[in-house]
């Protein structure tokens, strides 16, 4: 594929083009989202997100970068671990869900230590060495130029800081893989059409989680991009993969 060029799904799309029809899939189905995920995960996006907040290493008083935050899951959670003396910024590219994640955290009682920022993961607006640790969960594969991100979030950490990716990979078992291709391509999108009424979305969904590099991939991506010790812990069989990396000290 040239340079012009990038995936949407199993479409081929010009590149400048993506960001807008992502912002639109999510647009679409953002009052539905979290329901969403609890169906088609059977509630164990939470398990998930639970294993990587606790591989985040998160302590009182750091600063953390939520990057596609949605609703904050992950921020609601980090909030409470930096209390009064740390910070999280809330970042989604998506202003929808953004605002809906900035209306769930002031309804959670989370004020103070929260911003709310959009951002693309690309072009990350805040100074080199920012950070203590940089999340993003479930939003890399939506990205555009996915080495551009991981060179922006590899300059905003702080030296030592590290980065965590929650992301949909690759079954490492055969008979789950193709349990999971039938629920993608046949369950998924019928549920998104049910609850979501929307059918294409979901679609699109299933679709760029098989687009999105596998997990070692992904690895060696990050590797070139200048994280050291990185590594992943598949769950789920490897349905979900929790990357981990470090910026030098």
């Amino acid at each position: 594929m040239n340079r012009e060029k990038t995936h949407f799904g199993y479409e081929d799309v010009s590149v400048k083009d993506k960001a807008k029809r992502v912002r639109g899939v999510f647009d679409s189905v953002v009052d539905s989202y979290d329901l969403m995920n609890d169906l088609m995960s059977m509630g164990v996006h939470r398990l998930w997100k639970k294993s990587a907040i606790e591989m985040s290493g998160a302590m009182k008083g750091q600063h953390i970068l939520d990057l596609a935050g949605g609703t904050g899951d992950l921020s609601l959670q980090f909030a409470k671990i930096v209390g009064s003396s740390g910070k999280v910024i809330l970042s989604d590219i998506n202003e929808s869900m953004l605002r809906k994640g900035r209306d769930r955290l002031i309804n959670e009682g989370v004020l103070g230590n929260v911003e709310y920022v959009q951002i693309n993961a690309e072009q990350i607006p805040f100074s080199e060495n920012s950070f203590d640790c940089i999340t993003i969960s479930f939003g890399l594969r939506n990205v555009t130029d996915k080495d551009q991100a991981l060179r922006s979030i590899y300059k905003a950490l702080k030296p030592g800081g590290r980065l965590l990716v929650l992301e949909f990979s690759k079954p490492t078992n055969d008979k789950l893989k193709s349990a999971y291709d039938f629920y993608s391509f046949n369950i998924l999108p019928m549920i998104g059409k049910v609850i979501a009424k929307d059918e294409d979305s979901y679609q699109y969904l299933a679709e760029s989680i098989r687009m999105h590099p596998d997990q070692n991939t992904l690895r060696s991506m990050m590797d070139s991009a200048g994280f050291d010790r990185t590594e992943y812990f598949n769950m789920t069989g490897g349905i979900v993969a929790l990357h981990r990396g470090f910026k030098a000290e």
